[in-house]
């Protein structure tokens, strides 16, 4: 793959990927004055992540199937992962539990992905919060906005996507 090729795979910008280069800490080689990428080695360093510490995520989604491909993906990269399909339940185990990240639908019955996320933050106001959502530019996604900062996971994504963003998350929490 090419650094272009790449930025686009894992969904960050060129300039991360050159600071990537810069720490060493992405599997390279240079040909000429280019970068090139072998996908099975980024594939496996997206598996990889950090093994520093623990790494608790919650997925909070009504759709099994979605929950299923996050499960199986972070589990298969040794990360400890829960799931649940209410929003009241999710709640509900984050007053109880500690997270690392949160993976949190923005269209969900009874309590909104929005909604939820504005009473995680009176919880856990440093909790990093990922809205997974198929409308990036909803009414509803303005809502969660005012809330604070937080990341955004497009639909449809897959489990190369799933790894990417937790990667980059632990690569800011480093």
């Amino acid at each position: 793959m090419t650094l272009e090729e790449l930025a686009s795979y894992l969904r960050v910008t060129k300039k991360t990927i050159y600071r990537l280069l810069e720490k060493g800490s992405i599997p390279a080689i240079k040909v000429g004055h280019q970068w090139r990428f072998d996908k099975a080695s980024i594939d496996s360093w997206l598996r990889e992540g950090s093994k520093k510490e623990t790494v608790n995520i919650l997925i909070i989604d009504d759709e099994e199937e979605i929950c299923s491909l996050f499960k199986d993906t972070l589990e298969e990269s040794r990360y400890t992962v829960m799931t649940v399909n209410s929003s009241s339940k999710g709640l509900e185990i984050i007053k109880d539990q500690g997270f690392s990240l949160v993976f949190l639908d923005l269209k969900m019955p009874i309590i909104d992905g929005a909604e939820l996320f504005g009473r995680i933050r009176k919880i856990r106001p440093d909790l990093p919060v990922t809205i997974i959502t198929g409308y990036p530019d909803s009414d509803l996604m303005m809502k969660a906005l005012a809330y604070g900062p937080l990341g955004v996971m497009n639909k449809p994504f897959s489990g190369s996507d799933i790894l990417a963003a937790v990667n980059n998350y632990l690569r800011f929490v480093d």
